[in-house]
């Protein structure tokens, strides 16, 4: 099944986040796409790697960074409790409230004629403004975690190199000095 990975979960989120720590960029572009990316997922249009892709030009991100961004964050399993999210915050910054007995209009006769006049005030703009919202917050926090990730991943990777590369001096009987290249 595609929705389902498989081996589990954890591996394919340690595949994507290794796939963006050796992105060849600087740590603020690639942090920049993958904030970008976050700030997308929580948009009710579907529309995700659009809005992505125009959010990291903006911010001067790494576009495959912000496209394995917004598939991560937007994936058919946590779509629906971004859009929800979304959805109550919008509502709760509108302080607009829902009745007691559900949604405030047909929802179902609405998506059917797929009227976006209709769609807009009880559903559409409360997600929009949670959206932007949550998005910010979210892709600061990812932001954040990125940049410090890469960092640390790059700093680590540069004593690897440097040990191997001493070690392997040693073996050849050479300090890697200026005089080393004539003996």
């Amino acid at each position: 099944m595609w929705l389902w990975p498989r081996r589990s979960f954890s591996r394919s989120l340690q595949y994507f986040s290794k796939r963006i720590l050796r992105l060849n960029a600087s740590p603020h572009a690639v942090a920049a796409g993958v904030a970008a990316g976050i700030f997308a997922s929580f948009f009710p249009l579907g529309l995700h790697f659009i809005i992505a892709a125009v959010i990291c030009w903006v911010v001067a991100g790494n576009l495959v960074a912000a496209l394995l961004g917004a598939a991560v964050g937007g994936n058919p399993l946590t779509v629906p409790l971004l859009w929800g999210a979304s959805w109550e915050t919008g509502k709760l910054v509108m302080h607009r409230h829902l009745p007691a007995h559900g949604a405030p209009v047909d929802l179902g006769g609405m998506m059917q004629h797929l009227s976006f006049q209709q769609l807009w005030k009880p559903i559409l703009e409360p997600m929009a403004i949670g959206a932007t919202l949550l998005g910010i917050i979210f892709g600061l926090i990812c932001y954040a975690l990125t940049r410090w990730a890469m960092n640390v991943f790059r700093e680590q990777r540069r004593r690897r190199r440097a040990e191997r590369a001493h070690s392997r001096d040693k073996l050849s009987g050479t300090t890697g000095g200026i005089g080393s290249a004539t003996r």
